[in-house]
């Protein structure tokens, strides 16, 4: 008992002297020992930094819109001037009525605050001046330490807080400090800042606030849980109308208007921000984008700093998202593949702008959540790779045939590149990129798929493994591989194609390795610029409300291949709407694509592209596609004995391409490079026959199509095996070489008739 009479003596002495050091002249004796202390004081440390609070940053799209709000505190910083003058005189009357009086130290509530400090108290008589620093002090700690000596309830805390308070006083002026604490104040609820408690209470800004609701937050910061309106409403109450009492008596309003705003209600309307990318409406492009900030060395030293940065700078994150395209893109999947369906399927599609980078739309069949054994939630993003949070990618089948177009036409090899062989064949003699010989491969065709000799045109036409197979062994499987590094392509699980695994697959031409739809998406859109490679990019700018700084993201973007090649491939893919396995899957405009099918219909994927958007579609099972393959399954109240690329991921793609494309404006895909074989005409031409050339008998009878070809000074060959095609039964389905390829006279012309059953491609 003794000793605690002598602490709050000592307490009293301490602080009656700090205040006669500072008020009073140095005189006598008395006045040399307070001189001393006071020397000693003002000796103390007293720059305090004043950085702004965290705050929240907000994702935007490229329109404007908001997408979600990432915060650690929910808060948002606006000047004084841009809260109501009732919601300034209110703190001031409850906390510090004499605020504009004193210089940063209140003589009276430092008696008080001293006592209570040694009583376990540290609540009542500090300054506002003094709060604010308390408050920097805690939000300023990067260290638990650090938060706990802001915290620790002591008279060495107190006279650190009183020397930092007087100091910045005199280089902030008053509604500087008043305007820092009322950003920097907790009013409870996860509501820090007057802005945000406005909006969160009220649901308005902190310059809309009415007199009885200023009253009621600034009753707040005391105790904000005890007086929580949303828990505690009666307590609030009270709170709020001692408030009013105070301003009435700090002159800040009359007693009239103090009665009338006692006689309202509190009228609460609750509201707080979404926080992260779970609520919002875009949640899988949301992740991405937090997974660029937080991986990328651009935006800070590691990985914890960059996060931290995310959720307390206040960013404004402008965007690629194009919202349109994202709806299309949504409702496509949701359609075709539900959420919810039973089999446990999912799709997904990302759009690309070509010659940017810049994604327009990242959508799965998914809802965003962290449990994923909750059927149709999934925290995975299936559309990357684990570089930015996804999963190890997927195989995506015969999207990736392209790709050895690309190394064949690189190589100078023509459109008439031709290879037999019928519906199956063993290719022998390929090695791997150490110079390894490879074991022979037996390949054959999918079902849809023909048998005899194709040519490039033919070949992709039809997706016939038999021609892809020998023509990735003429040019070479380390080639091919290289390729497709070339074009951006890598493992999903980020590891490159060159490695010990890699160089003993032979089917490296039929989509065997597991890549992320991305990185696909983005070696399409290569070959729709021009040969024009860029990485993907979801972010245009980021404004940092703390520094004042704005980071402009710029375009990665590289020219990879020939834009021969880049047209060549486009011409090539570009044909497969006439008769081939994209047939039946227009969009009303010029346009380039290619089905995939995987072994065992275990998933299907399909790639395609306009001049200026490029879009591919994914579907299986991501618990794993071989176990739990895309044969018997009902999706979207269709049943389907097997799935193709061309019967569920193209008409995904074609509805949402179709919708896409609609505000951008149509352009012709190139011409063919006639060093290939090309007849020069526009790919979105039908071909025609020319003098010398190949006539154009697709669609005509046998007979009628073996005499013209003959007139023309070529000998026929009519393969014995039927292939699927859109054309009538029996009628021309295709002719190798292509209708206007130029032949010598005499050559042969293989020519393959229709079996009428359309096409389910591959």
């Amino acid at each position: 008992m003794l000793q605690k009479i002598g602490q709050l003596v000592g307490v009293g002495v301490i602080a009656g002297v700090l205040v006669a050091a500072l008020a009073l002249p140095a005189v006598g004796g008395l006045g040399i020992t307070a001189r001393n202390i006071a020397t000693g004081f003002l000796n103390m440390p007293s720059e305090l930094e004043t950085p702004p609070p965290p705050q929240r940053s907000t994702i935007y799209d490229r329109d404007g819109n908001v997408i979600a709000e990432i915060y650690d505190q929910n808060r948002e910083l606006v000047d004084l001037d841009d809260m109501a003058p009732v919601m300034q005189e209110a703190i001031i009357a409850i906390e510090d009525n004499r605020f504009y009086e004193h210089g940063g130290l209140d003589i009276p509530g430092t008696f008080r605050a001293a006592l209570r400090t040694a009583s376990g108290d540290t609540q009542g008589g500090s300054s506002l001046t003094q709060q604010y620093v308390k408050n920097v002090l805690v939000e300023s700690a990067t260290t638990q330490a650090e938060q706990e000596e802001a915290r620790e309830t002591t008279i060495s805390r107190k006279v650190r807080e009183l020397r930092y308070a007087v100091a910045l006083e005199q280089r902030m002026s008053k509604d500087e400090i008043l305007e820092g604490y009322l950003n920097i104040a907790y009013f409870g609820d996860g509501a820090y800042g007057a802005q945000s408690a406005a909006q969160h209470f009220f649901s308005v800004d902190a310059e809309e606030l009415e007199l009885e609701q200023a009253a009621m937050l600034a009753g707040l910061v005391r105790y904000p849980y005890l007086y929580n309106p949303d828990v505690n409403p009666d307590a609030a109450k009270k709170r709020r109308n001692v408030v009013l009492d105070a301003m009435v008596d700090n002159n800040a309003i009359t007693q009239k208007e103090a009665d009338e705003a006692k006689k309202t209600d509190l009228n609460l309307d609750v509201s707080s921000p979404s926080n992260g990318c779970v609520p919002s409406d875009q949640p899988f492009f949301c992740d991405y984008v937090v997974q660029e900030i937080e991986k990328s060395e651009q935006f800070g030293e590691n990985e914890t700093e960059r996060a931290r940065w995310l959720r307390t700078a206040g960013l404004e994150i402008h965007t690629t998202l194009d919202m349109d395209m994202q709806n299309a893109a949504q409702d496509a999947v949701d359609e075709w593949v539900p959420r919810d369906n039973e089999s446990g399927k999912v799709a997904g599609e990302v759009l690309v702008e070509p010659g940017t980078g810049e994604i327009r739309a990242m959508a799965q069949s998914r809802d965003y959540g962290p449990d994923g054994d909750n059927r149709g939630e999934t925290s995975i993003n299936f559309t990357t790779g684990v570089n930015r949070g996804g999963s190890t990618g997927f195989q995506v089948g015969s999207t990736f045939k392209p790709i050895t177009l690309a190394a064949a036409l690189d190589q100078g090899k023509g459109f008439g590149t031709s290879f037999g062989g019928g519906s199956s064949t063993t290719v022998t003699g390929q090695r791997n990129c150490d110079g390894g010989r490879l074991p022979p491969w037996d390949v054959s065709n999918a079902s849809e798929s023909s048998g005899g000799s194709f040519d490039m045109i033919t070949g992709t036409k039809q997706s016939a493994n038999t021609y892809f197979a020998q023509l990735q062994a003429d040019v070479g499987l380390c080639e091919t591989i290289e390729m497709a590094q070339t074009l951006g392509l890598k493992r999903g699980d980020g590891t490159s194609f060159d490695n010990e695994r890699t160089q003993a697959n032979n089917s490296f031409t039929l989509g065997s390795e597991e890549v992320a739809l991305i990185d696909l998406v983005s070696a399409y859109a290569t070959f729709a610029s021009g040969g024009t490679l860029c990485d993907p990019k979801a972010i245009t700018s980021i404004e940092d409300q703390q520094s004042g700084e704005t980071i402009e993201v710029e375009n990665q973007c590289e020219q990879v291949i020939d834009e021969d090649v880049a047209d060549g491939v486009a011409y090539l893919l570009s044909n497969t709407f006439d008769g081939g396995t994209t047939d039946g899957l227009e969009i009303g405009r010029p346009a380039a694509a290619k089905t995939g099918t995987t072994d065992g219909n275990a998933a299907a994927s399909f790639s395609g592209f306009t001049p200026n958007l490029a879009g591919s579609v994914w579907v299986g099972d991501p618990r794993g596609p071989q176990n739990h393959p895309l044969r018997n399954v009902t999706l979207g109240g269709e049943h389907y004995s097997q799935v193709f690329g061309a019967n569920l991921p193209g008409p995904i793609w074609q509805a949402t391409m179709r919708e896409a494309v609609e505000e951008l404006p149509e352009e012709d895909l190139p011409n063919a490079p006639s060093k290939f074989g090309g007849s020069g005409s526009g790919s979105n031409a039908s071909p025609a026959s020319s003098d010398g050339g190949v006539p154009n008998v697709i669609g005509q009878g046998e007979a009628a199509a073996v005499r013209e070809l003959e007139e023309a000074g070529y000998q026929v060959n009519v393969s014995s095996s039927p292939i699927r095609s859109g054309e009538p039964e029996n009628s021309v389905a295709a002719v190798n070489p292509d209708p206007g390829s130029t032949l010598p006279e005499g050559a042969t012309v293989n020519m393959f008739l229709s079996n009428g059953e359309g096409n389910n491609g591959n």
